[in-house]
């Protein structure tokens, strides 16, 4: 048996399957509130067929502005959060551009065009009972569903949040509170350093066992979580990030070289991602 076919049989399929794209339809902005001096957090009232996206997903989003300038394609953003009894798909976002700024003006009420839930998502190994999961800003977005599953699988949760300063770091709370042990790194204290980020991944390991790392934010900790995989026979997956067009795999916009069975093959982040086995990302 192949390493790739061993790691498959270890693996849960998500449930439920992943829902074909849904054509583009309006959601009611519940609220749209800043996290810190970067990062915004945004709830939608949607469509139930919506709230089937499954940990690591994503949707196409139409911010306001579309078609002023440089600004022409709808933005993909991960799923943050999906709330059944609300009726309701979050998201956190950096406001860097004219789409996350037309984001930033949305209020209570507004209406805001998506399509989704789209791509291909985490899987938890069966039988899962430790995952770890190393973020850098806002890639916890992308992590925080994922999270929410174990937990909800009875899956212990190690949540290594990293970000330049204290303020910066996002969620940290209610992970805690949702049972995860969170675990805090910065560039202001130093201890986001790669050699110190290593050092406590390897402790936690040899204490707790692991059975996933997971990532999402730096190709620094993509490549850290790469090497320990290899070294320690740990599963390790990552949601990479690529500027998309269509997000549906027609466009070939977001196409990258990954290794698949021993070669090299382009691959759409899109459609055949965005998440990933580490071992498949060559950069």
């Amino acid at each position: 048996m192949t390493d790739r076919q061993e790691s498959a049989s270890t693996v849960t399929d998500p449930a439920p399957p992943r829902p074909r794209p849904l054509a583009a339809a309006d959601g009611v902005v519940a609220f749209n509130e800043a996290v810190n001096a970067h990062y915004r957090h945004l709830a939608l009232a949607v469509p139930p067929p919506m709230l089937a996206a499954q940990p690591g997903q994503f949707f196409q989003l139409l911010c306001p502005g579309q078609g002023s300038g440089t600004h022409v394609l709808r933005r993909p953003m991960s799923v943050y959060r999906v709330d059944p009894a609300q009726g309701r798909v979050e998201f956190l976002y950096k406001v860097v551009g004219i789409g996350t700024r037309g984001l930033a003006r949305l209020a209570a009420g507004d209406r805001l065009n998506l399509f989704g839930p789209l791509g291909k998502g985490f899987r938890l190994p069966a039988g899962a009972r430790h995952v770890m999961l190393l973020a850098r800003g806002v890639g916890l977005a992308t992590l925080a569903p994922l999270a929410q599953s174990a937990l909800a699988l009875g899956t212990r949760v190690t949540a290594v949040l990293s970000a330049a300063s204290p303020s910066l770091v996002m969620s940290a709370a209610s992970l805690r509170s949702a049972g995860a042990d969170v675990v805090v790194v910065t560039d202001a204290d130093g201890s986001a350093e790669a050699e110190r980020v290593e050092a406590l991944l390897r402790r936690l390991v040899h204490e707790r066992g692991c059975d996933l790392i997971a990532t999402c934010g730096s190709a620094r900790l993509l490549r850290l979580v790469q090497r320990l995989g290899a070294e320690l026979g740990i599963a390790a997956q990552v949601a990479l990030e690529e500027h998309m067009a269509c997000g549906i795999g027609m466009c070939y916009c977001c196409v990258r070289p990954l290794r698949v069975d021993g070669r090299t093959e382009m691959r759409r982040v899109c459609h055949d991602g965005p998440v990933f086995d580490v071992r498949e990302v060559t950069a």
